[in-house]
């Protein structure tokens, strides 16, 4: 029997105490996705960008290069972004306040050190106001014990929607994270197009919007709270259906944000809930059902039932 989690599993994280970070561990990121983006063939939905959750981070996974493979690593335990490849070779740059040119450059050196290229554009996306990486030369702070958290959080927040994801037949997103835009997601397609995405995305094409949203969807995942101003779960249907937002979603607390055009569960109410499970399902379960009775999906062909 795997043990249950305690509630002490879900740390507080105030956005407010860790914003600077936040937004220097986004940029940094982007680096590293970045690198994925060149590395792998294009996948439906922009799929093949996003990371993955480990025991000690957020990795790349393998990337080929030539006869090798290496992967990146956000290690958060050890506070290093660490670099291995398939032939043994190691190198690691430090989490810890620097630029974001500096940390890229201290990339680009490790990777050199590792015959690895290090050819990308160096734009960030989906992020209104940045520069390119090697211009960003603002000093950026690095807050560890916040870092850790949010990534605790990440870990807890992805078991919980592999549990949900479970519950669905239809084609379905795998968890992962996306760098962009920093959160950690799952969508739910009902097998039919959707009509084109206006886009509008800072410094994303929009085709790149289009491909991602070209059939109906049901999303939901977490993100730290920038642009709303806390930690939060968060709900959409692409197209939203007639409806959507008046659906009477689960569990108290939860709400609809006109401005963001979702379904939003503060994390605080997840953190002390008494079941945080039954709490974050119950958002998830309930947000679901507004996209598919408003959207009339065909939920006895879609879902499936699992212990």
């Amino acid at each position: 029997m795997i043990p249950a989690p305690s509630r002490a599993a879900w740390p507080a994280l105030p956005l407010a105490d860790w914003q600077d970070t936040h937004a220097a561990l986004h940029r940094w990121m982007q680096v590293v996705g970045k690198l994925k983006l060149a590395s792998l063939p294009w996948t439906n939905h922009s799929w093949h960008v996003a990371m993955a959750l480990t025991a000690r981070g957020i990795t790349s996974g393998p990337l080929p290069c030539g006869d090798r493979f290496w992967q990146a690593e956000f290690d958060f335990i050890d506070h290093a972004l660490k670099i291995a490849a398939s032939d043994g070779g190691t190198a690691a740059v430090p989490l810890q306040p620097q630029s974001v040119a500096s940390f890229h450059e201290r990339v680009r050196e490790a990777l050199h050190s590792l015959d690895i290229p290090c050819e990308i554009r160096t734009q960030p996306s989906e992020i209104a106001d940045a520069v390119p990486f090697e211009q960003d030369t603002q000093a950026r702070p690095y807050d560890a014990d916040a870092a850790q958290r949010w990534w605790r959080i990440l870990l807890q927040a992805d078991r919980v929607l592999r549990i949900f994801r479970a519950r669905f037949r239809g084609k379905c997103s795998p968890v992962h994270f996306f760098w962009g835009a920093m959160d950690l997601a799952v969508t739910r397609f009902s097998g039919r197009a959707a009509p084109p995405h206006p886009g509008g995305a800072p410094h994303l094409a929009d085709w790149v919007m289009r491909e991602a949203y070209s059939h109906e969807v049901s999303s939901c995942g977490f993100w730290a709270g920038p642009g709303l101003g806390e930690p939060a779960f968060y709900a959409y249907a692409y197209p939203e259906p007639e409806g959507f937002a008046h659906w009477p979603v689960q569990p108290p607390g939860a709400y609809y944000s006109h401005e963001l055009r979702e379904f939003v569960l503060p994390y605080e109410r997840v953190r002390e809930a008494a079941d945080p499970d039954a709490t974050l399902l119950a958002f998830l379960q309930s947000t679901y059902e507004a996209a598919a009775e408003r959207g009339h999906w065909d939920r006895a062909a879609l879902e499936c039932s699992l212990p």
